[in-house]
């Protein structure tokens, strides 16, 4: 996943409804009806956010007959899971940093 789409991935997952599609996608595909029927906005605002997920590269569609299921993009959810593992020991190493350096300063 190129860093430019990561970044699309993580803005795209700042929206709550997105983030509560991408929720109920991890059970599963799902078509825009059900997804709507599951959620407080419309089926147009369903489709709106999924559209901003696809073009983010988080869940993939495909034609059923008249219907649209979607799935999440293992591959794309996997590179943000990734960075966010990156962030947790960045952050756990600097609080390793700032402890040491307490316990030295200490009398």
């Amino acid at each position: 996943m190129d860093p430019d789409r990561a970044s699309d991935g993580w803005s795209a997952l700042a929206d709550g409804t997105r983030r509560a599609i991408v929720s109920r996608l991890a059970d599963g595909p799902q078509a825009v009806g059900r997804l709507a029927a599951e959620l407080p906005v419309s089926r147009s605002a369903v489709s709106q956010h999924l559209k901003v997920l696809k073009d983010a590269g988080l869940v993939s569609e495909r034609a059923a007959g008249t219907r649209r299921v979607y799935r999440l993009n293992p591959t794309a959810v996997a590179a943000l899971r990734d960075q966010l593992d990156t962030f947790w020991q960045r952050a756990l190493a600097s609080y390793v940093d700032v402890a040491g350096q307490a316990t030295k300063e200490s009398p």
